[in-house]
């Protein structure tokens, strides 16, 4: 099993890998933009990029065969020697602000936003779920602010083990004096609350956007794949900085949503990654609310 350093290690590559080439295990970047209403707010969900890993269960299914990978995505009609995740992020305006959830590797993001009918400098705020570079490689763009005028949001514990990580430096020198911390559980911003969500990394949050009776919970990255995630919960994912950690927070997480039936954002999973955890015997299931042809 991976360490939490090697875990890092594999995880920077491979966004890294995304957000500086076209390498044949990443699709063409396409932008999309798909907008929906909670309560008073108007929310878009908008895709960055997606990549494509091979089924060699170094990152999902750690300590099992690639066979019994294998076998849990031919249940589900998928590829049985590749895994293919989205990376998305998720946009929320109220009546003063235009708050911007995750930036991911930077790829179509802003392409997306523009799509949306927004630019970088009508951002207000960036909420960040974690540090890891799928999602704060967006913050910066030609080694400047991507996001000119927003405040960036991060909890206290995720910023300190942001700057520890040299892979990181040029990100957080570009955003230090740019970054306001929290601790999970804090108002971050008119009906928006940080939830802590341990073992990913050691900041790691969701964010509970509530306007009226309606409710959407962005749970960052406690699950990827919406196959595997939700098949075998219990199997480790090298991404994990604390894989015990990691493995109850999913489980808890998972049978408390398809106890609530409330809807969920999920920027790993087939964009737009809005929907519902439904029971599925002892397992779990993913029934999108919104797709991409809607």
């Amino acid at each position: 099993m991976l360490t939490p350093r090697a875990s890092f290690a594999v995880c920077f590559a491979l966004t890294t890998a995304l957000a500086t080439t076209a390498s044949a295990q990443m699709p063409p970047q396409q932008p999309d933009a798909k907008a929906f209403k909670l309560g008073s707010f108007d929310i878009v969900a908008l895709h960055d990029a997606q990549f494509v890993r091979p089924n060699d269960s170094k990152i999902f299914g750690v300590g099992h065969s690639p066979e019994e990978v294998g076998e849990v995505l031919k249940a589900a009609g998928a590829p049985t020697d590749t895994v293919t995740l989205s990376v998305d992020a998720l946009l929320v305006k109220g009546p003063k602000r235009l708050i911007l959830i995750d930036t991911g590797v930077g790829g179509a993001l802003q392409q997306s936003l523009a799509q949306a009918g927004y630019k970088p400098e009508d951002v207000t705020d960036v909420l960040i779920t974690h540090s890891h570079p799928d999602h704060i490689g967006g913050l910066v763009k030609d080694g400047k602010l991507a996001f000119p005028k927003a405040a960036i949001r991060m909890s206290s514990a995720e910023w300190a083990f942001a700057k520890k990580n040299g892979q990181l430096e040029d990100i957080v020198k570009t955003i230090d004096g740019h970054v306001k911390t929290f601790k999970p559980g804090a108002n971050v911003a008119s009906g928006i609350t940080s939830v802590g969500l341990k073992g990913h990394t050691p900041g790691h949050v969701g964010f509970q956007i509530v306007s009226g009776k309606e409710k959407l919970f962005d749970i960052g990255d406690t699950v990827h794949s919406s196959i595997i995630s939700l098949a075998k919960p219990e199997w480790p994912v090298s991404f994990d900085n604390d894989v015990a950690d990691g493995e109850r927070n999913r489980i808890d997480t998972l049978k408390k949503l398809a106890q609530t039936n409330e809807l969920i954002f999920a920027p790993h999973f087939p964009f737009p990654g809005v929907g519902h955890i439904q029971s599925d015997g002892d397992r779990f299931k993913w029934e999108p609310t919104l797709t991409s042809g809607q």
